[in-house]
């Protein structure tokens, strides 16, 4: 299954990419990751300078509200060309600004705005996610409930930890991990990194379901393949 990640404000893919290397490998392990870089180079400062190298880059601007954004329309149009050619893609996973942006194309998806010839994306996992404020944008991507299983990671010292909560609130039954981090991608307890593992299992089983109901013998290959994995996890 192949999982598109997008990076936060003013880092990098490879950025991001060694960002959740700091999980358990066995939690991701049967996704196949993509970790693009923003659209449009940083315009300011990084946080991560001094810590990791440039380039930086970032998916859009915005003003201090956060309710104005500019280059907004250009990333969505570039990330709908990058998952036409290198898709299709089952899943998106974001940090922060990445996270809003998967948000935002996983309710324009549903309500038919953009990738329509894209088969429904199935899982997202947003860390320090958060909705768009633009009204324009507000009243079509979070219109109704997105069905698409998801998992929140909302940290008690994150400055976007009740932005975070109220991007949750759109997705149809999300789970909801809480941890006592700020804004950063997390480092997983044994705990934690359990509960995402059997979450990433349930969107296994959910894609080996569809498979199985397409062509039966197709899917008792697949399980043949991946059970011992599965079963592990």
């Amino acid at each position: 299954m192949k999982l598109l990640c997008l990076h936060g404000f003013r880092t990098s893919g490879r950025f991001l990419q060694k960002q959740i290397s700091k999980w358990d490998p066995s939690i991701l392990q049967h996704f196949s990751m993509f970790f693009p870089d923003g659209k449009h180079p940083a315009t300011g400062k990084s946080d991560i300078e001094g810590i990791f190298p440039p380039p930086y880059f970032e998916w859009f601007q915005f003003v201090k509200e956060f309710n104005e954004y500019t280059n907004l329309d250009e990333s969505v149009s570039f990330l709908c060309d990058y998952i036409t050619e290198h898709g299709p893609f089952d899943g998106l996973l974001g940090f922060s600004q990445g996270a809003k942006l998967s948000a935002l194309l996983l309710g324009y998806q549903a309500q038919g705005k953009i990738l329509q010839d894209h088969p429904p994306f199935k899982f997202f996992v947003s860390i320090s996610g958060s909705k768009f404020k633009d009204p324009s944008i507000y009243e079509i991507a979070y219109k109704d409930p997105i069905k698409v299983r998801s998992v929140h990671f909302i940290g008690a010292k994150d400055w976007l930890k009740v932005p975070s909560e109220d991007l949750a609130s759109a997705f149809h039954n999300p789970l909801i991990i809480r941890l006592p981090h700020g804004h950063t991608v997390p480092r997983l307890d044994e705990n934690t990194t359990e509960i995402f593992r059997e979450w990433t299992k349930m969107v296994l089983l959910d894609e080996k379901k569809l498979v199985e109901d397409k062509d039966p013998k197709m899917a008792n290959d697949a399980s043949d393949e991946n059970q011992s994995g599965v079963v592990e996890a």
